[in-house]
């Protein structure tokens, strides 16, 4: 499957149901892609985390930093900010309470990104706006 097969299955914002596929899919393409880089879809992997994104779940938070670092290519194409659908401040207190060796990598990356003012501008709505408009 395909990021445009994707799309049509499922649309930007996939409903309870739908985001559980989404989640499955992902975790199978994380799996794929550190056994063999780029044997995972890195495009259909970013799809799949502007979804979660749109639903704004925190929980899914750790899923989408493991398909950010599942590999070199998917760390690019994953952006930084798919992390924070619900805020920058929310997702550092989210990843804060997440004593796992992700959840601190995930914070720190997160610190890292925010002093060197990748989050200057950021707001979730202007985010998902973008998200939006690049995929319709």
């Amino acid at each position: 499957m395909d990021e445009k097969e994707w799309l049509v299955r499922h649309g930007l914002r996939p409903d309870g149901r739908g985001l559980d596929e989404v989640r499955t899919l992902l975790v199978e393409q994380i799996q794929l892609e550190p056994e063999s880089q780029g044997r995972g879809n890195t495009i259909l992997m970013r799809l799949c985390c502007v979804q979660l994104f749109l639903a704004a779940l925190l929980d899914d938070v750790p899923l989408i930093w493991s398909a950010k670092t599942a590999s070199w290519d998917a760390d690019c194409s994953i952006d930084i900010e798919l992390l924070c659908a619900g805020g920058l401040e929310q997702t550092k207190a989210y990843l804060s309470r997440h004593s796992t060796q992700e959840g601190q990598a995930a914070l720190k990356r997160l610190l890292h990104c925010e002093g060197a003012g990748y989050f200057d501008e950021f707001s979730p709505a202007e985010q998902s706006a973008s998200y939006l408009a690049s995929y319709s």
